[in-house]
C-alpha cells in the first residue's frame, strides 16, 4: 500500500476531498518524521511505538573480499508493534 492508497481510504471513509485527505496524510507523516528526527519516541496507542536508536561504530567485513571495514555510528528507527496490533495481525 502506498501513501496515495492511504489517502484514498481516508477520502472514501471520511468523505473529505482527495486533496484534503492527501494533505492530512502528509501532515501526519511529516509530524512523525520531525519528532523522530529530534530523537523522540512516537507512541500510537493500539498500533505501536517508533523509537530512534543510536548504533555505535563497529567493524564489519566486505562480503566479497573479506576485507575489514569500519561502519560509522548512526541512528536507526525501529518499530515495536503493540500487543493489540500483534493480535490483530495474527488473527486467522
Amino acid at each position: 500500500m502506498r501513501k496515495a492508497d492511504i489517502a484514498n481510504e481516508v477520502y472514501e471513509r471520511v468523505g473529505i476531498s482527495k486533496k484534503e485527505a492527501a494533505e492530512i496524510i502528509e501532515t501526519v507523516l511529516n509530524t512523525i518524521k520531525s519528532v523522530l528526527q529530534k530523537g523522540e519516541t512516537v507512541k500510537i496507542a493500539g498500533f505501536g511505538n517508533f523509537v530512534v536508536r543510536s548504533k555505535r561504530a563497529r567493524k564489519g567485513r566486505n562480503p566479497k573480499t573479506g576485507q575489514e571495514i569500519g561502519i560509522t555510528p548512526r541512528r536507526v528507527v525501529t518499530f515495536r508493534p503493540s500487543q493489540v496490533f500483534k493480535k490483530f495481525v495474527n488473527k486467522s
